[in-house]
């Protein structure tokens, strides 16, 4: 009923204190309302349209009356149709949103997220330390509640959430944040796995001594401006009279609107030798910068890959710095030989936790292959994660994995933007240092006057009191004689032409202090004033002598703060993963067809066979396809494939794909760009492009062309020219060798001649070469091989003439392989050096319808028995492949037929054969 009643009252109230007319005035209100529309460029200047007036400041208050008539205290004003007040002004809707989404961008810029580059402070982490100051939280007094400082900065400079002070307050505490942390937490201020701090109501902190020494301690010199806070009860200062370039040694990030900030920290000492070397040469090179800052110093460590990023950052403010974790291979167990990579640091501003997770995630989803287990051994003294690997692991490839796949490699992208004058702007490095350099000229300029004056004040009243003392009786007596104070004041300063501050402080000395010991320390103190005065007015006047004094000061902190450098620059091209360094560099096989058909497989494919078996298949092959070339690599090897056109064109050897013996594999064509009708005939592993070493290059007519290794280093995708051929003849062998060598060339007939590599000329590409071998008519080249100087300089095993006995000696052998599967082994002392074009030794005896496959020069790598250590892979035109031991196969005269080799039943004959180092090999099982 009570509530009945007072509804009614209220109703009440409204009837009867309404304003007359006042339903007709509501009434005219909706309708003008109804009317209101957007302002633009078309709207006609009518008297019946509804304008806004700008708001307006308290002490701009309103004295007009009637409608919209307000207080001034910001609030909009409508006019209605008939007002014709100057205060209502037009405007475009598209150039006031402008202006005021400026001036709120501009807003946060200054104010909020972006620091400036004089003190490297934003606002809010000014005003903390600004605080904190106030509170007397030095380095030497004890720690208070960050509560304590975050309630102090919010109510009196800083008006919003506790929850920005303090996340600001922590991060300045943080030491895997800031290279040199600002401030000394006591308590849980969180961690590198990122876990929140405690609540302010239970950590504690107080200011670092770096903090008082570098930012505060020339606060109340007047070096800085004061300006009121935001309620106009207290000041606060501007800037922070900074020593050293704070924005550069701890770094900044923030994101603005339109604009962000991502600038790295450094290390102090060389911050302060950089800043010395253009305090002595203002024109010094970026270059000359960088031979004492070289680049950033993250806190959390880690490996700068390379200096490109850290050269384009400096120079123009933007840049992209590759960082890496450290890591070290640890073995864990001596016995069963386990490794593990032992991660010590890890990139700036990455997350632990996340990082060990995302490796454990990894493993799981079978993307990364070779680890057994990852823990975290991380405490107070240091960082240690621990990833164990399974057993026969490449600690490389799986450190390259890591890099590549998860945050242990991250990029820091420089965005080196500051405030500057009132505006943000994008800077290099020397622009950085070169402003703060003029902002503490200002500085210490300030401080100089500031203790000028104060000396000077103080040195005209101690010459007052000087003068007082040095006519002390008259001094009573004038004081005696005196009514009142002010006219003691007036005798002394008339008698003794004192000024009326002299006066006064004359007048207020005390009784004890007339004494003669008193009246020297004033003398003394006016001559020591006299110096100071001195010494200040001489550092005002030159630069030279403010840039001499910010030099000292800044090495005084260097001394007493520096610290070693954490970051380790590596002196590499790019930090950029490929995929070369995440595949193992193992052995592999390449098998080629005629048809143009390329597979890669491993070298366990084929098991060792005894000589005389039938082999295995290497795979399905085409109709009409046969195998063209087997060779044995390595996966990061340059293969260079040589066509029958004399082109020649490169790949790396893992991008061939893998699979298995029997899979047909890859098209060639898919990897190389090969023109029509071209084919394949020789390839070529190259691990590396050394400068002695040539390519030997042999035609089916019997051309042979030496060529520097160094031509092919690069190859365009389309290939290009390796020898010139004469109509009719192809390219079919390659091999590499060096001028001190032997060449074995045999024909397919069976005619062997050797001959030294030095004697060939060295050509271009584009050359056609000379003739090597003089054959006889319907007889080709078959094969070719290099014999290393290391075997041949013995004069003992080439003689110039053949030995005529040659069972039983030792090796190394020439070993001759049949089309037909037959071969054998011939000591290489049975054959004599010829020059080039000569027609050569027999070496094989052949019936008609055989002719030679191929030969190597064998016997290199010897077992403790003196035999060959080598295997020898043969392929039939088939596809069948058989691997053989050397030693299995017998040593003959050059006339003998050989032993058989493989048996080719329906596999056509021998298309290809290949030399296996066994020390390359794992131990098999033979089959």
């Amino acid at each position: 009923m009570a509530f009945s009643s007072g509804l009614r009252f209220s109703s009440l109230l409204r009837h009867q204190f309404a304003p007359p007319h006042a339903s007709s005035r509501f009434a005219r209100i909706y309708h003008g309302l109804s009317e209101l529309r957007f302002l633009s460029t078309s709207t006609s200047k009518s008297s019946r349209s509804i304008r806004l007036v700008k708001s307006r400041r308290k002490d701009e208050s309103v004295k007009e009356e009637g409608v919209g008539g307000q207080d001034g205290n910001g609030s909009v004003i409508v006019k209605d149709r008939g007002g014709s007040d100057g205060r209502i002004v037009q405007a475009e809707l598209h150039k006031e949103a402008t202006d005021a989404y400026m001036a709120y961008a501009m807003s946060v810029l200054l104010g909020r997220a972006l620091p400036d580059v004089r003190d490297g402070l934003k606002p809010v982490h000014r005003r903390v330390l600004f605080a904190m100051h106030e509170l007397g939280l030095s380095s030497r007094k004890p720690f208070k509640k960050c509560a304590r400082v975050v309630g102090e900065v919010l109510g009196k400079f800083h008006p919003h959430g506790d929850t920005a002070v303090y996340d600001s307050l922590v991060r300045m505490a943080q030491d895997f944040s800031l290279r040199c942390p600002l401030i000394q937490g006591h308590g849980n201020f969180g961690s590198i796995d990122a876990d929140p701090p405690a609540a302010m109501r239970y950590t504690e902190c107080r200011l670092e001594a770096l903090t008082e020494a570098m930012l505060l301690s020339d606060l109340e010199l007047n070096t800085v401006d004061f300006v009121p806070n935001f309620d106009s009860s207290q000041k606060e200062p501007s800037l922070l009279p900074a020593r050293l370039p704070t924005l550069l040694l701890n770094g900044s990030s923030g994101i603005a609107v339109g604009m962000a900030t991502n600038i790295p920290p450094h290390n102090l000492g060389e911050l302060v030798d950089a800043l010395c070397v253009l305090i002595h040469n203002p024109e010094a090179t970026l270059q000359e910068l960088l031979e004492y800052m070289p680049g950033p110093d993250f806190p959390t460590g880690g490996l700068i890959m390379g200096n490109n990023g850290i050269l384009e950052a400096y120079r123009t403010g933007r840049g992209r710095i590759i960082v890496r974790g450290k890591t070290d291979v640890e073995l864990l167990d001596l016995k069963t030989k386990q490794t593990a990579v032992i991660i010590n640091e890890i990139p700036y501003q990455t997350n632990k936790s996340a990082l060990v997770e995302k490796i454990a995630e990894l493993v799981e989803n079978k993307t990364l292959d070779g680890i057994a287990d990852i823990r975290d051994e991380s405490d107070r003294s240091g960082m240690r994660i621990v990833v164990e690997l399974k057993r026969g692991a490449d600690p490389l490839i799986i450190q390259n994995n890591l890099y590549r796949l998860t945050a242990l490699q991250s990029s820091f992208s420089c965005n080196m933007v500051g405030i500057i004058n009132g505006q943000p702007k994008l800077m290099g490095l020397k622009e950085l240092l070169q402003a703060f350099l003029d902002f503490r000229c200002s500085v210490v300029e300030r401080r100089a006057r500031f203790k000028l004056l104060q000396a000077q004040e103080r040195r005209h009243i101690v010459e007052g009191i000087v003068t007082g003392l040095d006519n002390l009786d008259e001094v009573i007596q004038l004081i005696r004689e005196a009514s009142r104070t002010s006219v003691a004041s007036a005798y002394l300063r008339a008698q003794f032409s004192l000024s009326e501050k002299q006066a006064e402080a004359l007048l207020d000395i005390n009784l004890g202090r007339l004494s003669h010991l008193e009246r020297k320390k004033f003398t003394d103190e006016s001559k020591s004033l006299m110096k100071n005065i001195s010494k200040l007015e001489e550092l005002l006047s030159s630069r030279k002598n403010i840039l001499q004094l910010i030099e000292q000061e800044a090495i005084e902190l260097k001394n007493k703060f520096s610290s070693p450098r954490r970051s380790i620059l590596k002196d590499t091209d790019s930090g950029q993963l490929e995929d070369i360094d995440v595949i193992p560099n193992e052995e592999m096989l390449l098998a080629l067809s005629e048809k143009g058909y390329v597979k890669r497989m491993k070298p366990s494919t084929f098991n060792l066979q005894h000589r005389g078996t039938i082999g295995k298949s290497v795979g399905k092959l085409r109709v009409n396809d046969a195998m063209s070339d087997f060779i044995v690599c390595r996966a990061h090897d340059h293969v260079l494939y040589f066509s029958d056109k004399g082109t020649v064109y490169s790949s790396r050897a893992y991008k061939i794909p893998e699979c298995g013996r029997t899979a047909t594999g890859t098209p060639i064509i898919q990897i190389l760009s090969l023109s029509e009708g071209e084919r394949i005939t020789s390839i070529i592993p190259v691990s590396e492009f050394v400068e002695d070493q040539f390519l030997l290059m042999l035609t089916a007519n019997g051309y042979i062309k030496k060529v520097s290794l160094n031509f092919f280093s690069s190859i365009r995708t389309t290939g290009i020219i390796a020898i010139q051929l004469v109509s009719g003849d192809e390219l079919k062998w390659v091999r590499c060798c060096t001028n001190d060598n032997l060449v074995a060339m045999a024909s397919q007939n069976g005619m062997v001649i050797l001959s030294s590599c030095d004697i060939i000329r060295a050509q271009g590409r584009n050359t056609r070469g000379a003739v090597a071998m003089r054959l006889k008519a319907g007889d080709k080249m078959a094969s070719m091989d290099i014999i290393p100087a290391s075997v041949w300089n013995d004069s003992e095993r080439i003689p110039t003439t053949p030995l005529s006995s040659s069972k039983g000696s030792n090796g190394p052998w020439l070993l001759f392989v049949s089309e037909s599967g037959f071969g054998k082994r011939v000591p290489l002392s049975s054959f004599r050096l010829f020059p080039l074009n000569r027609v050569g030794l027999i070496g094989y005896k052949f019936s008609l319808e055989d002719r030679l496959a191929a030969v190597f020069v064998v016997g290199f790598t010897l077992a403790e028995d003196g035999e060959s250590d080598e295997q020898v892979v043969l392929v039939s035109q088939s596809g069948t492949v058989n691997r053989i031991k050397v030693r299995d196969i017998s040593i003959q005269s050059r006339y003998a037929r050989g032993v058989i080799l493989m048996k080719l039943v329906n596999a056509g004959k021998i298309q290809s054969a290949s030399l296996i180092s066994a020390t390359d090999t794992e131990p098999e099982e033979e089959a």
